[in-house]
């Protein structure tokens, strides 16, 4: 007989995360409770709360959760299709949202204000991401694009893709950014000599290299604060 699920008005009050939200701010609930309004029903031995816990625990927190298939999501236990979705269209919709400054002129003025437009993007990521911001010639934002996905701990690029597609933006300048997995975003000496590669190229071109940086889990590095380029 399958499962009757368990409805989230059939827990105590004070374990209800949405009457909670309501009263106290979303900022108030734990990631678990703010996964369980999403995935809004349990199962006939497990509430959306004890679903979220297990969950989180098995994946290694929200990190884990942003790289997750809906198909590699309905393996876990009390997930099906249904709350699959709904899991990713939570995470997509946190996407857009911190796309969502490209719908207005974006000027970068400092390593600060890139970190600022790719951290949240790239933070969670477990595998390395490569990617490109294209500026015209008064640093307005014209482009983004993710040029490789790497392993676990390695992201391969070659300076021709990189180009390739600044050219096709018409860029005046580009900066370069990817992400640690590890949250450590300390520069390896292959992130080093592939921004010496990246800058030689951009001379020969004629399309600046302005940074290469390093996102982190809470911070991150700028290689041309640091003296690489």
């Amino acid at each position: 007989m399958e499962s009757q699920p368990i409805m989230l008005r059939d827990l105590p009050h004070e374990e209800r995360p949405r009457e909670r939200m309501m009263h106290y701010g979303a900022e108030s609930l734990s990631q678990a409770e703010l996964l369980a309004i999403l995935l809004r029903t349990g199962t006939r031995r497990e509430s959306a709360i004890h679903i979220a816990q297990q969950m989180l625990g098995k994946i290694g927190g929200l990190r884990g959760l942003v790289d997750l298939s809906i198909e590699e999501l309905t393996k876990i236990n009390g997930i099906g299709p249904a709350k699959a979705v709904q899991l990713k269209a939570g995470i997509e919709l946190g996407r857009r949202l911190a796309n969502s400054r490209f719908n207005m002129p974006v000027i970068i003025r400092c390593p600060g204000d890139a970190a600022e437009i790719l951290t949240e993007q790239l933070r969670y990521l477990q595998k390395e991401h490569f990617v490109c911001l294209f500026l015209n010639t008064k640093n307005h934002v014209i482009g983004q694009e993710t040029l490789s996905i790497g392993s676990l701990n390695a992201s391969i690029v070659h300076p021709r893709e990189v180009f390739r597609a600044a050219i096709k933006c018409s860029s005046a300048s580009i900066i370069c950014a990817h992400n640690h997995p590890s949250g450590d975003p300390t520069p390896s000496p292959e992130d080093i000599s592939l921004t010496a590669r990246l800058l030689q190229a951009g001379e020969i071109i004629g399309i600046d290299v302005l940074d290469h940086l390093i996102i982190g889990d809470s911070s991150f590095v700028s290689l041309k604060e640091k003296g690489h380029m």
